[in-house]
């Protein structure tokens, strides 16, 4: 199910991507010259490509919500793959901090007393 979700939400990536890249440009702010301003002129806020930026959007976003919500659950094969290497990694001998997979159980050895180098 999470693997499903996962590629319908890079699908859902790319067409924003594509869709964003296809639109015109509208052009506006400190580049247009300030002359000639449509403040009150028609716009076109019906256009298909930006419904569907903003469906593609939406979809991103809950896409987004319910991976992380199943994930968080414990839902979905990876949430049992997860357990059956956590499982394993929990039968392993832990290392030692000095390396070489041993583990040094005897006891530290007495530090060497300080010699007393003054020339008296």
């Amino acid at each position: 199910m999470i693997t499903f979700l996962i590629i319908l939400l890079i699908v859902a990536c790319v067409a924003l991507g594509l869709f964003v890249l296809v639109q015109n440009p509208k052009g506006g702010g400190l580049a247009t010259g300030g002359g000639t301003s449509n403040m009150f002129g028609v716009q076109r806020t019906g256009d298909v490509l930006e419904k569907g930026s903003w469906f593609l959007l939406a979809l991103i976003v809950v896409l987004t919500l319910s991976i992380t919500t199943i994930a968080k659950s414990g839902g979905g094969a990876a949430a049992t793959g997860n357990t059956e290497i956590q499982d394993r990694l929990n039968k392993l001998p832990s290392p030692s901090p000095l390396g070489g997979g041993a583990t040094n159980n005897a006891a530290p050895a007495k530090p060497a007393p300080n010699a007393d180098t003054t020339k008296k």
